[in-house]
């Protein structure tokens, strides 16, 4: 009975259960969609429905008698907080999109100033980095908030469903702006600055290190299985399966998604005036290296065109949009994918449109031209920042499928274009498991 392990793979969009005994073919247990709702004008993720399908995954494997599982890891998207009281979370927790946080950070400016929490974190300034949530949540007295005991990122919170344990993991603590990044360990400053308090955070655990083990009225496997605190942020574990070098040259990542996330990987944080000019951010990797990177928005835009679409009554498959996107020759404008204005409009058609009258293929041919032009800015930018010539980009995730935007992005970028694993993300969270158990070497 070969020895199995088991990724909870948790997307903006949708989660998976996904298993390997070798590290390198992935069998899907189980999947479900996973998106935000609104309330009240607030935007929240449903983690009791989260855990539900979670929940249902496991007992699905547990049926499966051939397998001895020998390992559970847990990753998502980051800067996400659930809070919790006397053990329980108060609320849902709100998501990313949420507006609550829009204009936060030029306030909170006027109390820490932005070149020093650059220079203490080296991360990029997004509106809904953890930090800004906090310091919106202080301010506004959002009451799940204020009566927290203990904050946990989403990854860390599906660990403590599973086994009772509350860990703080650094890959996703990373991604909060709240972390050092010169002693990584959380910034009390920083921590205390946006409202929050340090006693709420559990301890801080590296990747490899065991959370717990699986609680039996979860899934009862017969056994103990341990939960292992992999790279709980999905990119960590994505670029995990990356490799440094590629046909003798380092190569840079292209993590494509509903975000598209392009970076190097470095053994120190390179945090200096370009960096903060080119905001460019400094995440935890496995090992202790630094994932330095650009969030880039992706696939968010076709999708949300997707759903516009299926309203219509056109359900479009992505090899269609693809096919369709081949027939126009030369998009009919370019747009920065990055602007505000696609963060969460009320309809991603006409944004995308911008006031031109387009057919569906020229908006799915414009989407992908905008991308490919976008990565190939910041792969100069990267190239400008890296300490070393990059001699290729390595895609992984979703897009490394869409082999027309792939084409279009290595002419963008100047240089040869590989294609890793689709579910690169469930891939790395094995490996770092299997790897903590001596059996696999990434």
């Amino acid at each position: 009975m070969e020895n199995t392990y088991c990724a909870i793979d948790l997307g903006a969009t949708s989660g998976r259960i996904i298993i390997s005994s070798d590290g390198r073919t992935l069998e899907d247990v189980h999947r479900f969609s996973n998106q935000v709702y609104e309330r009240d004008g607030m935007c929240f993720w449903d983690i009791d429905k989260l855990m539900k399908e979670i929940q249902k995954g496991l007992r699905l494997l547990a049926n499966r008698k051939d397998l001895h599982v020998s390992g559970i890891g847990v990753d998502t998207w980051g800067v996400d907080v659930v809070y919790i009281k006397e053990g329980r979370a108060i609320a849902h927790p709100r998501a990313y999109r949420d507006p609550y946080t829009n204009g936060i950070m030029e306030d909170f400016f006027r109390i820490v100033p932005r070149e020093l929490i650059y220079k203490k974190t080296g991360i990029q300034f997004l509106p809904f980095n953890t930090i800004f949530q906090f310091y919106a949540c202080h301010t506004q007295h959002y009451a799940p908030f204020e009566q927290a005991d203990k904050y946990l990122f989403m990854p860390d919170y599906v660990s403590y469903m599973l086994t009772g344990k509350m860990v703080c993991e650094y890959t996703i603590l990373s991604t909060s702006q709240l972390l050092n990044a010169h002693t990584r360990e959380l910034d009390v400053l920083l921590v205390e600055a946006c409202g929050a308090r340090m006693s709420c955070f559990p301890k801080l655990v590296m990747p490899g290190e065991r959370i717990g083990v699986l609680k039996s009225e979860i899934a009862d496997f017969g056994y103990d299985i341990p939960v292992i605190a992999i790279a709980g942020h999905d990119t960590a574990s994505a670029v995990a399966t990356v490799p440094r070098m590629y046909d003798g040259k380092h190569t840079a990542y292209l993590s494509s998604g509903t975000w598209s996330l392009m970076g190097i990987v470095s053994d120190h944080p390179l945090i200096n005036k370009q960096s903060e000019q080119m905001n460019f951010t400094n995440e935890g990797g496995i090992e202790g290296t630094v994932r330095v990177l650009k969030n880039i928005t992706g696939m968010w835009i076709l999708e949300q065109c997707r759903k516009e679409w299926a309203a219509q009554g056109k359900d479009y498959s992505h090899p269609q949009l693809i096919e369709m996107a081949k027939t126009i020759t030369e998009p009919t404008h370019l747009f920065n994918p990055d602007d505000a204005r696609f963060a969460n409009p009320s309809s991603m058609l006409d944004e995308v449109c911008n006031g031109h009258t387009m057919t569906d293929a020229e908006i799915v041919a414009c989407i992908f031209h905008s991308l490919a032009y976008r990565y190939g800015e910041v792969f100069r930018m990267l190239q400008q920042l890296a300490l070393w010539e990059i001699g290729s980009l390595y895609i992984i995730g979703g897009g490394a499928r869409n082999t027309y935007l792939n084409q279009l992005t290595e002419k963008a970028v100047g240089v040869p274009v590989i294609t890793g694993a689709a579910e690169a993300t469930a891939l790395g969270n094995i490996q770092v498991q299997m790897q903590k158990n001596k059996q696999y070497s990434i």
